[in-house]
Protein backbone atom coordinates (compact mmCIF):
# COMPACT_ATOMS: atom_id res chain seq x y z
CA UNK A 1 0.00 0.00 0.00
CA UNK A 2 2.83 2.40 0.84
CA UNK A 3 4.61 1.63 -2.45
CA UNK A 4 1.42 2.25 -4.43
CA UNK A 5 0.92 5.58 -2.69
CA UNK A 6 4.49 6.60 -3.54
CA UNK A 7 4.28 5.52 -7.20
CA UNK A 8 0.89 7.13 -7.90
CA UNK A 9 0.99 10.97 -7.87
CA UNK A 10 -1.62 12.69 -5.77
CA UNK A 11 -4.77 13.97 -7.47
CA UNK A 12 -3.68 17.56 -6.98
CA UNK A 13 -0.53 16.97 -9.04
CA UNK A 14 -2.54 15.32 -11.81
CA UNK A 15 -4.92 18.28 -11.91
CA UNK A 16 -2.01 20.72 -12.01
CA UNK A 17 -0.42 18.85 -14.92
CA UNK A 18 -3.73 18.92 -16.77
CA UNK A 19 -4.03 22.67 -16.20
CA UNK A 20 -0.46 23.21 -17.42
CA UNK A 21 -1.06 21.16 -20.57
CA UNK A 22 -4.23 23.10 -21.30
CA UNK A 23 -2.39 26.35 -20.76
CA UNK A 24 0.36 25.33 -23.19
CA UNK A 25 -2.20 24.32 -25.81
CA UNK A 26 -4.06 27.61 -25.36
CA UNK A 27 -0.85 29.62 -25.74
CA UNK A 28 0.03 27.57 -28.81
CA UNK A 29 -3.36 28.29 -30.35
CA UNK A 30 -3.03 32.01 -29.65
CA UNK A 31 0.49 32.03 -31.12
CA UNK A 32 -0.75 30.26 -34.26
CA UNK A 33 -3.63 32.71 -34.58
CA UNK A 34 -1.22 35.63 -34.15
CA UNK A 35 1.03 34.31 -36.90
CA UNK A 36 -1.94 33.75 -39.23
CA UNK A 37 -3.60 37.08 -38.48
CA UNK A 38 -1.82 39.12 -41.25
CA UNK A 39 -2.80 36.58 -43.90
CA UNK A 40 -6.33 36.26 -42.55
CA UNK A 41 -6.71 40.04 -42.45
CA UNK A 42 -5.46 40.27 -46.05
CA UNK A 43 -7.94 37.61 -47.21
CA UNK A 44 -10.80 39.23 -45.34
CA UNK A 45 -10.02 42.71 -46.68
CA UNK A 46 -9.31 41.86 -50.31
CA UNK A 47 -11.37 38.67 -50.84
CA UNK A 48 -14.27 38.34 -48.41
CA UNK A 49 -15.25 42.01 -48.25
CA UNK A 50 -15.28 42.54 -52.06
CA UNK A 51 -17.09 39.23 -52.53
CA UNK A 52 -19.70 40.16 -49.94
CA UNK A 53 -20.19 43.58 -51.54
CA UNK A 54 -20.56 41.95 -54.98
CA UNK A 55 -23.22 39.58 -53.67
CA UNK A 56 -25.06 42.48 -52.03
CA UNK A 57 -24.78 44.59 -55.20
CA UNK A 58 -26.25 41.77 -57.29
CA UNK A 59 -29.62 42.24 -55.52
CA UNK A 60 -29.74 45.99 -56.20
CA UNK A 61 -31.23 47.73 -59.22
CA UNK A 62 -29.39 49.78 -61.84
CA UNK A 63 -31.24 52.62 -63.56
CA UNK A 64 -30.31 55.65 -65.61
CA UNK A 65 -29.97 57.51 -62.31
CA UNK A 66 -27.44 55.01 -60.90
CA UNK A 67 -27.48 51.86 -58.82
CA UNK A 68 -30.14 51.86 -56.12
CA UNK A 69 -30.04 49.66 -52.97
CA UNK A 70 -33.41 48.06 -53.73
CA UNK A 71 -33.43 44.39 -52.72
CA UNK A 72 -34.91 42.33 -55.56
CA UNK A 73 -34.21 39.26 -57.72
CA UNK A 74 -34.68 40.97 -61.07
CA UNK A 75 -31.05 40.57 -62.13
CA UNK A 76 -31.07 36.82 -61.59
CA UNK A 77 -34.48 36.51 -63.28
CA UNK A 78 -33.04 38.31 -66.28
CA UNK A 79 -30.05 35.94 -66.40
CA UNK A 80 -32.34 32.89 -66.30
CA UNK A 81 -34.88 34.29 -68.76
CA UNK A 82 -32.47 35.36 -71.52
CA UNK A 83 -30.77 32.51 -73.44
CA UNK A 84 -27.84 34.81 -74.25
CA UNK A 85 -26.28 34.45 -70.81
CA UNK A 86 -26.87 30.68 -70.64
CA UNK A 87 -25.36 30.12 -74.09
CA UNK A 88 -22.39 32.33 -73.29
CA UNK A 89 -21.78 30.49 -70.03
CA UNK A 90 -21.87 27.11 -71.80
CA UNK A 91 -19.49 28.47 -74.42
CA UNK A 92 -17.11 29.64 -71.72
CA UNK A 93 -17.21 26.22 -70.06
CA UNK A 94 -16.49 24.55 -73.41
CA UNK A 95 -13.58 26.85 -74.22
CA UNK A 96 -12.10 26.39 -70.74
CA UNK A 97 -12.38 22.60 -70.91
CA UNK A 98 -10.86 22.36 -74.40
CA UNK A 99 -8.09 24.79 -73.41
CA UNK A 100 -7.30 22.61 -70.39
CA UNK A 101 -7.13 19.45 -72.51
CA UNK A 102 -4.93 21.07 -75.18
CA UNK A 103 -2.64 22.51 -72.50
CA UNK A 104 -2.31 19.06 -70.94
CA UNK A 105 -1.41 17.45 -74.27
CA UNK A 106 1.16 20.16 -74.97
CA UNK A 107 2.60 20.47 -71.48
CA UNK A 108 3.05 16.84 -70.44
CA UNK A 109 5.70 16.01 -73.08
CA UNK A 110 7.52 19.25 -72.23
CA UNK A 111 7.49 18.43 -68.51
CA UNK A 112 8.68 14.87 -69.11
CA UNK A 113 11.42 16.02 -71.47
CA UNK A 114 12.66 18.50 -68.87
CA UNK A 115 12.64 15.88 -66.12
CA UNK A 116 14.98 13.46 -67.97
CA UNK A 117 17.60 16.08 -68.82
CA UNK A 118 20.94 16.44 -66.97
CA UNK A 119 20.98 19.03 -64.22
CA UNK A 120 22.73 21.85 -66.10
CA UNK A 121 20.68 21.39 -69.26
CA UNK A 122 17.52 21.12 -67.16
CA UNK A 123 18.21 24.48 -65.53
CA UNK A 124 18.88 26.14 -68.89
CA UNK A 125 15.74 24.71 -70.50
CA UNK A 126 13.61 25.62 -67.49
CA UNK A 127 14.96 29.16 -67.68
CA UNK A 128 14.03 29.32 -71.37
CA UNK A 129 10.56 28.08 -70.48
CA UNK A 130 10.14 30.78 -67.84
CA UNK A 131 11.62 33.56 -69.97
CA UNK A 132 8.49 34.53 -71.95
CA UNK A 133 6.45 34.65 -68.75
CA UNK A 134 8.59 37.45 -67.38
CA UNK A 135 6.77 39.68 -69.86
CA UNK A 136 3.36 41.15 -69.12
CA UNK A 137 0.32 38.97 -69.77
CA UNK A 138 -1.18 41.69 -71.98
CA UNK A 139 2.01 42.03 -74.03
CA UNK A 140 2.25 38.26 -74.54
CA UNK A 141 -1.34 38.24 -75.79
CA UNK A 142 -0.99 41.35 -77.90
CA UNK A 143 2.05 39.95 -79.73
CA UNK A 144 -0.20 37.51 -81.61
CA UNK A 145 -1.82 40.40 -83.50
CA UNK A 146 1.26 41.18 -85.66
CA UNK A 147 1.81 37.43 -86.06
CA UNK A 148 -1.68 36.34 -87.16
CA UNK A 149 -3.04 39.58 -88.63
CA UNK A 150 -3.72 40.13 -92.33
CA UNK A 151 -0.39 41.93 -92.61
CA UNK A 152 1.26 39.73 -90.02
CA UNK A 153 4.23 37.41 -90.17
CA UNK A 154 2.26 34.24 -90.99
CA UNK A 155 0.42 35.74 -93.96
CA UNK A 156 3.53 37.44 -95.28
CA UNK A 157 5.49 34.18 -95.08
CA UNK A 158 2.76 32.16 -96.84
CA UNK A 159 2.47 34.78 -99.58
CA UNK A 160 6.26 34.80 -100.00
CA UNK A 161 6.23 31.01 -100.44
CA UNK A 162 3.43 31.34 -102.97
CA UNK A 163 0.92 29.22 -101.04
CA UNK A 164 -1.69 32.01 -100.98
CA UNK A 165 -2.44 35.00 -103.20
CA UNK A 166 -4.14 37.15 -100.57
CA UNK A 167 -3.95 37.31 -96.78
CA UNK A 168 -5.97 34.83 -94.72
CA UNK A 169 -8.53 36.64 -92.59
CA UNK A 170 -9.62 33.66 -90.47
CA UNK A 171 -6.39 33.47 -88.47
CA UNK A 172 -7.67 36.11 -86.03
CA UNK A 173 -10.88 37.11 -84.27
CA UNK A 174 -12.44 33.69 -83.87
CA UNK A 175 -12.66 30.94 -81.27
CA UNK A 176 -9.56 29.20 -82.62
CA UNK A 177 -7.35 32.21 -81.97
CA UNK A 178 -8.75 32.30 -78.42
CA UNK A 179 -7.62 28.71 -77.89
CA UNK A 180 -4.19 29.56 -79.25
CA UNK A 181 -3.80 32.57 -76.96
CA UNK A 182 -5.09 30.82 -73.84
CA UNK A 183 -2.91 27.74 -74.32
CA UNK A 184 0.11 29.95 -74.89
CA UNK A 185 -0.33 32.13 -71.82
CA UNK A 186 -1.30 29.28 -69.47
CA UNK A 187 1.21 26.62 -70.57
CA UNK A 188 3.50 27.27 -67.63
CA UNK A 189 0.69 26.72 -65.12
CA UNK A 190 0.25 23.22 -66.52
CA UNK A 191 3.88 22.34 -67.19
CA UNK A 192 5.35 23.32 -63.83
CA UNK A 193 3.21 21.12 -61.49
CA UNK A 194 3.54 18.14 -63.85
CA UNK A 195 7.32 18.63 -63.98
CA UNK A 196 7.52 18.77 -60.17
CA UNK A 197 5.46 15.58 -59.86
CA UNK A 198 7.61 13.68 -62.35
CA UNK A 199 10.75 14.90 -60.59
CA UNK A 200 9.58 13.18 -57.39
CA UNK A 201 9.30 9.76 -59.06
CA UNK A 202 12.05 7.39 -57.95
CA UNK A 203 14.07 6.44 -61.06
CA UNK A 204 14.66 2.98 -59.59
CA UNK A 205 10.98 2.17 -60.17
CA UNK A 206 11.36 2.81 -63.90
CA UNK A 207 14.64 0.90 -64.02
CA UNK A 208 13.09 -2.07 -62.21
CA UNK A 209 10.13 -2.13 -64.59
CA UNK A 210 12.47 -2.01 -67.59
CA UNK A 211 14.61 -4.82 -66.16
CA UNK A 212 11.49 -6.94 -65.76
CA UNK A 213 10.70 -6.51 -69.44
CA UNK A 214 8.01 -3.82 -69.34
CA UNK A 215 7.58 -1.86 -72.56
CA UNK A 216 7.94 1.96 -72.49
CA UNK A 217 4.21 2.43 -73.07
CA UNK A 218 3.30 0.30 -70.04
CA UNK A 219 5.98 1.97 -67.93
CA UNK A 220 4.34 5.28 -68.70
CA UNK A 221 0.77 4.07 -68.13
CA UNK A 222 1.46 2.01 -64.99
CA UNK A 223 4.20 4.03 -63.24
CA UNK A 224 4.87 7.54 -64.58
CA UNK A 225 1.29 8.67 -65.22
CA UNK A 226 -0.23 7.44 -61.91
CA UNK A 227 2.62 8.90 -59.86
CA UNK A 228 2.44 12.23 -61.70
CA UNK A 229 -1.36 12.37 -61.43
CA UNK A 230 -1.41 14.97 -58.59
CA UNK A 231 0.59 17.35 -60.79
CA UNK A 232 -1.78 16.73 -63.70
CA UNK A 233 -4.79 17.48 -61.49
CA UNK A 234 -3.18 20.61 -60.10
CA UNK A 235 -2.31 21.91 -63.57
CA UNK A 236 -5.76 21.13 -64.95
CA UNK A 237 -7.48 22.89 -62.07
CA UNK A 238 -5.34 26.02 -62.41
CA UNK A 239 -5.67 26.24 -66.19
CA UNK A 240 -9.42 25.62 -66.08
CA UNK A 241 -10.03 28.28 -63.42
CA UNK A 242 -7.83 30.81 -65.20
CA UNK A 243 -9.53 30.11 -68.52
CA UNK A 244 -12.98 30.55 -66.99
CA UNK A 245 -12.00 34.04 -65.86
CA UNK A 246 -10.11 34.97 -69.06
CA UNK A 247 -10.80 38.51 -70.25
CA UNK A 248 -7.78 39.95 -72.08
CA UNK A 249 -7.21 37.09 -74.53
CA UNK A 250 -10.83 36.87 -75.80
CA UNK A 251 -10.98 40.65 -75.92
CA UNK A 252 -7.85 41.03 -78.07
CA UNK A 253 -7.88 37.84 -80.14
CA UNK A 254 -11.46 36.61 -80.13
CA UNK A 255 -13.49 39.41 -81.62
CA UNK A 256 -17.31 39.11 -81.55
CA UNK A 257 -17.23 35.34 -82.11
CA UNK A 258 -14.66 34.72 -79.35
CA UNK A 259 -16.30 36.65 -76.54
CA UNK A 260 -16.49 34.87 -73.17
CA UNK A 261 -18.47 35.33 -69.96
CA UNK A 262 -15.93 37.67 -68.37
CA UNK A 263 -16.20 40.00 -71.35
CA UNK A 264 -19.93 40.18 -70.82
CA UNK A 265 -19.40 41.01 -67.15
CA UNK A 266 -16.93 43.76 -68.04
CA UNK A 267 -19.37 45.17 -70.59
CA UNK A 268 -22.06 45.51 -67.94
CA UNK A 269 -19.73 47.52 -65.70
CA UNK A 270 -17.93 49.61 -68.31
CA UNK A 271 -20.20 50.03 -71.35
CA UNK A 272 -23.76 49.51 -70.12
CA UNK A 273 -23.23 51.00 -66.65
CA UNK A 274 -25.39 48.19 -65.27
CA UNK A 275 -23.39 47.37 -62.16
CA UNK A 276 -26.13 45.32 -60.53
CA UNK A 277 -26.45 42.93 -63.48
CA UNK A 278 -22.67 42.73 -63.79
CA UNK A 279 -22.43 41.78 -60.12
CA UNK A 280 -25.13 39.12 -60.57
CA UNK A 281 -23.24 37.66 -63.54
CA UNK A 282 -20.07 37.62 -61.44
CA UNK A 283 -21.82 35.78 -58.62
CA UNK A 284 -23.25 33.22 -61.05
CA UNK A 285 -19.83 32.58 -62.60
CA UNK A 286 -18.16 32.27 -59.18
CA UNK A 287 -20.85 29.92 -57.89
CA UNK A 288 -20.63 27.65 -60.94
CA UNK A 289 -16.84 27.48 -60.71
CA UNK A 290 -17.02 26.60 -57.01
CA UNK A 291 -19.65 23.93 -57.66
CA UNK A 292 -17.57 22.41 -60.44
CA UNK A 293 -14.49 22.42 -58.24
CA UNK A 294 -16.40 20.81 -55.37
CA UNK A 295 -17.84 18.17 -57.70
CA UNK A 296 -14.44 17.44 -59.18
CA UNK A 297 -13.05 17.15 -55.66
CA UNK A 298 -15.51 14.39 -54.81
CA UNK A 299 -14.66 12.54 -58.01
CA UNK A 300 -10.88 12.87 -58.35
CA UNK A 301 -9.83 13.67 -54.79
CA UNK A 302 -8.49 17.19 -55.18
CA UNK A 303 -7.30 17.12 -51.56
CA UNK A 304 -4.34 14.98 -52.60
CA UNK A 305 -3.20 17.82 -54.85
CA UNK A 306 -3.21 20.49 -52.16
CA UNK A 307 -2.62 18.64 -48.89
CA UNK A 308 -1.29 15.29 -50.02
CA UNK A 309 -4.29 13.35 -48.73
CA UNK A 310 -5.94 10.36 -50.30
CA UNK A 311 -9.08 10.48 -52.34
Amino acid sequence: MVDQAIERPPAVWRNRRTVLRRGRRLRSHWATLLLLSPGLAWLALFVLVPLGFTVMLSFWKSTIFGTLPDFQFGNYEQIVAQPLYRDLLLKTLRISLITTLISLVVSYPIAYFLSIQPTIRKVVLALLLFLPFWTSYVVRTFVWLPILGTTGAVNQFLMWLGFIDQPLEWLLYNEGSVYLGLVYVYTLFMTLPIFLSIEKIDPRLIEAAADLGAKPMWIFLRIILPLSWPGVLSGCIMVFLLSMAAYVTPQLLGGPSGIMFSNMIAAQFLANNNWALGAALSVVLSAIVLLLLAGAGRWIGVQQVFVGGRS
